[in-house]
């Protein structure tokens, strides 16, 4: 089932709730436009979509930051979202697509009587997420050579395949923000790519994971002046 009322327009914080249900899983960040794919199994967080799309639709996505399984300590930063479609599988699961809207400061936890945790959040100091981004802009702060170039040995490092004509063809905010929610880093990692204050910042923070990982590998690639090279 797709979201028959999109779209809907999210200007600026007060057009979002500013109490969310939380969906806290280590190594999910996702950013505004961008789209997460997510497998609901668990009853807390079946509960959780059911009430969400009797109402705003809206979950906000946080990465757990260490202690009990069952009620982590949280990061600081997350990411709300819109359920965007919804399915049921014959074994009870839930299959929904979630389009992010605008990232949080958490705030206050609730004491809710829900099976799932809830809580106050702040958009203002990610207000910046609502204005779409100038593809054009983007792409003129954006070292795409020498980002493709990095790519690559990462890849090589990790030992991963992908699609290098759509990475040549992606624009440059889809491409940042790709790397950041699907690069196999630690949590730590992926929460410093989410909290960047700009795509910028963002893609520096890529460019200095990759060169690590290229580093601790055993691959080469000169500095920022250069961009990397492959042997």
């Amino acid at each position: 089932m797709t979201d028959q009322n999109w779209p809907v327009v999210y200007a600026k914080p007060g057009d979002l709730p500013d109490i969310v249900p939380l969906f806290p899983l280590a190594g999910a960040v996702f950013f505004p436009r961008a789209n997460l794919p997510l497998n609901i199994f668990e009853p807390r967080y079946l509960s959780m979509i059911d009430d969400a799309m009797r109402g705003n639709r809206i979950i906000g996505m946080i990465q757990p930051a260490g202690g009990p399984e069952k009620r982590p300590a949280l990061y600081g930063v997350g990411c709300a979202g819109r359920i965007m479609s919804y399915g049921e599988t014959d074994d009870g699961r839930m299959v929904i697509s979630l389009r992010g809207i605008c990232r949080f400061r958490l705030g206050e936890e609730l004491t809710a009587m829900t099976p799932y945790r809830q809580a106050r959040v702040d958009y203002a100091p990610f207000a910046a997420d609502f204005r779409e981004t100038d593809p054009a802009a983007a792409e003129a702060s954006f070292d795409r050579s020498r980002f493709l170039a990095t790519l690559k040995l990462y890849l090589r490092a990790i030992q991963v395949q992908i699609d290098w004509d759509w990475v040549e063809k992606a624009p440059a905010e889809i491409l940042i923000n790709a790397f950041a929610m699907l690069a196999p880093l630690g949590p730590q990692e992926k929460q410093a790519l989410l909290e960047a204050g700009s795509l910028q910042e963002r893609a520096e923070s890529a460019f200095a994971l990759m060169e690590l990982a290229v580093a601790e590998a055993g691959g080469g690639f000169a500095g920022p002046g250069g961009g990397a090279t492959i042997n």
